[in-house]
């Protein structure tokens, strides 16, 4: 019996990246799992059969999770086919960086709904699901950014800092619903994105990290795994970062 064993976990944005890990990660501990991404293309395939390895139930679902129509009738496609569901990972998310004087309305735009706007989309239709089934877990995926800022990055870090506050705001409404929010912010995590960072970058990030190494999207798998399972059972509203102490 893993530790998720008998749940059904919805992740959006899972094709790849940190929602692969976690989806992976769940789905290892026993949970059902539902991804969803913007296109279900061979990648996304790929991700499912990985998923399926472990013996689980899986869904892949096309959504644009910045479309409030799509997210709704995602979730409703989940729960018919699955019958409930019991952890919401609001991971889907973008950038378009650039300092704010020369950021376009577009930039701005894109980044706000499919990073944050998203995330009410979901939270939105899993509630009642949640408040039926007197239990919930959400996890909000933020980042240091969003709680310290970052130059060049005014849109990312607004949506990280949103995702946040929604956090906040959702565990103090459904706290007595028996459901349960909480934000997760990585730091610098390697992934193919970042790994394309020219050598001196990475290495000046490392430099201000007192674990001296960028962090893994195990990492903060293994943090949502904590989040979404009975052991976190006493805790929401609250910001975990995992950034190897980048922020203190």
């Amino acid at each position: 019996m893993g530790l998720l064993s008998g749940k059904v976990a919805l992740i959006t944005g899972a094709a790849r990246g940190i929602g692969k890990s976690i989806a992976l990660k769940y789905a290892k501990e026993g949970a059902d799992i539902a991804f969803t991404d913007l296109v279900i293309d061979e990648n996304a395939e790929n991700t499912k059969k990985e998923i399926e390895s472990y013996g689980v139930r899986v869904l892949a679902i096309a959504s644009n999770a910045a479309s409030f129509e799509e997210a709704h009738a995602a979730v409703e496609k989940v729960h018919s086919e699955m019958g409930r569901i019991d952890i919401l990972v609001n991971n889907a998310g973008i950038t378009k960086d650039g300092l704010i004087l020369r950021m376009s309305e577009g930039q701005w735009d894109a980044v706000i709904n499919v990073n944050l706007k998203s995330a009410f989309n979901f939270i939105h239709a899993v509630t009642p699901i949640m408040v039926r089934q007197k239990s919930g877990s959400i996890i909000n995926m933020s980042s240091v950014v969003g709680v310290h800022g970052n130059a060049g990055q005014a849109n990312y870090s607004a949506s990280k800092a949103g995702m946040i506050g929604l956090a906040k705001s959702v565990a103090a409404e459904l706290g007595s619903r028996g459901i349960r929010a909480n934000a997760v912010a990585p730091g610098f995590i390697v992934t193919d994105m970042t790994d394309k960072l020219p050598e001196e970058v990475k290495k000046q990030w490392a430099e201000c990290i007192p674990l001296r190494r960028g962090g893994t999207p195990e990492d903060i798998a293994n943090v949502c795994l904590f989040l979404a399972s009975d052991m976190s059972g006493y805790v929401t509203g609250q910001v975990i970062s995992v950034c190897g102490g980048m922020e203190m």
